[in-house]
């Protein structure tokens, strides 16, 4: 390739370029598509720029890294091409994330590189080193212009393959809850029970669940780990394995929580805590219950006097010798219990002043003592609906949660 006389960079026109493939980068679909929009990108925006002409994509695998392709006017090898990952120019840009070379430079296998047609090559890592994009470069060319230019694109595909990995993360770690979240409404005795729950990112931290525990006694419990997103969503996962454990073990319902609250205390999470509120409820009415830090859940009676249900501890897991008491309730027919997340109280709104608020206790009992006669279902729906007309945002800035248990006959 012959010596050329490189025209004056004109910067502002490279940035403008520049932005222009990263815009394009964000749109990309997945990590295939955003490498071929990086190359087809480079070509066509940073030739009379940077003298770049062509190039190639290097994938590793194990020790080497096999071409993949070769794109624009760069030379075709004529057999499947694989370079060892020691290979000094590699070392350097694994090393450096950028860098820009010529194949007279120390390190560089000169046989190699006229295989490849190369004499100025510019080589950019993503993906942690999974991929090698290597571009040819006319000579004569800003090396700092190059750098600049690659470092920022770079960057940008870095950020769309983790962005692209971690939806794959969470789009599992939401299949998992899914399945951890009760599909139905259990049919226990005289009660007609339901809940759900609303993520305000694709997994949360927010978790109920109904364990059968006899024919005659039903788990009930609802918990809320702090935080979002992925390490609330595992930190559920253990909730829910640990709960079901314990009561497979027959252990006592006191004895369950303080156990929860050992395993969650020595959880790597040290940052989290968990609220949790557990019963269990007979079918004669009768509810024992622990209270570990959960914003109380109510009983409503006929009359429509609340009731909360506050007996039990802490939250789990910052005291590792926390210690619960058991509370007690019994539920005649036409009376309810609802347990919610804060979630729901603490919902931010514009209150009947015009001053932002949050949506309290007081509503959440307004909601449910006048829809107290309805199915378990409505009056779950009502209280959402009314917390969602209330709330300043259009998307919940917590994850939201209700349980309504209500005895029937």
């Amino acid at each position: 390739m012959t010596v050329v006389e490189t025209p004056p960079v004109d910067y502002r026109a490279l940035m403008k370029k520049v932005e222009q493939v990263v815009a394009a980068i964000e749109r990309a679909d997945d990590v295939g598509h955003t490498l071929q929009t990086v190359i087809e990108g480079v070509f066509t925006q940073f030739r009379s720029e940077l003298g770049i002409f062509g190039g190639r994509v290097y994938r590793r695998r194990g020790k080497r890294y096999h071409l993949e392709g070769v794109f624009g006017e760069s030379k075709r090898p004529q057999e499947d091409l694989r370079v060892q990952a020691s290979y000094a120019p590699i070392q350097a840009v694994l090393e450096q994330g950028v860098v820009v070379m010529t194949a007279s430079d120390p390190g560089a296998d000169r046989s190699l590189e006229a295989q490849l047609g190369t004499d100025v090559f510019a080589a950019v890592e993503v993906g942690r080193g999974e991929f090698l994009l290597a571009f040819d470069v006319l000579p004569g060319y800003a090396r700092e212009d190059l750098h600049f230019s690659l470092s920022i694109l770079r960057h940008a595909i870095n950020q769309k393959i983790r962005q692209e990995r971690m939806a794959g993360v969470f789009q599992e770690a939401r299949r998992i809850q899914l399945s951890i979240l009760p599909r139905r409404s259990p049919e226990f005795g005289p009660f007609d029970i339901h809940g759900h729950t609303e993520s305000m990112e694709s997994v949360g931290g927010d978790f109920f669940d109904y364990i059968p525990i006899t024919t005659k006694i039903l788990g009930l419990a609802i918990a809320d780990v702090s935080g979002h997103g992925l390490p609330a969503a595992l930190q559920v996962r253990d909730i829910y394995v640990g709960l079901r454990m314990g009561m497979a073990r027959d252990f006592k319902i006191i004895r369950t929580v303080e156990r929860l609250n050992g395993i969650i205390h020595q959880s790597t999470l040290t940052s989290r805590f968990v609220s949790l509120f557990y019963g269990e409820l007979e079918a004669d009415g009768t509810f024992i219950y622990v209270n570990a830090g959960h914003p109380p859940p109510y009983h409503v009676r006929t009359d429509g006097e609340a009731v909360p249900l506050e007996q039990g501890g802490a939250v789990l897991g910052p005291l590792a010798e926390a210690t619960y008491d058991r509370g007690f309730v019994q539920l005649a027919a036409g009376e309810l219990m609802v347990f919610y997340t804060d979630g729901i109280t603490e919902a931010r709104g514009h209150g009947e002043s015009g001053a932002v608020e949050e949506y309290g206790s007081s509503r959440l009992l307004d909601v449910v003592r006048r829809h107290r006669t309805r199915a378990a279902q409505e009056i779950v729906q009502a209280l959402l609906d009314d917390v969602r007309t209330f709330r300043a945002s259009p998307t919940p800035e917590d994850d939201q949660t209700v349980v309504v248990v209500r005895r029937v006959t």
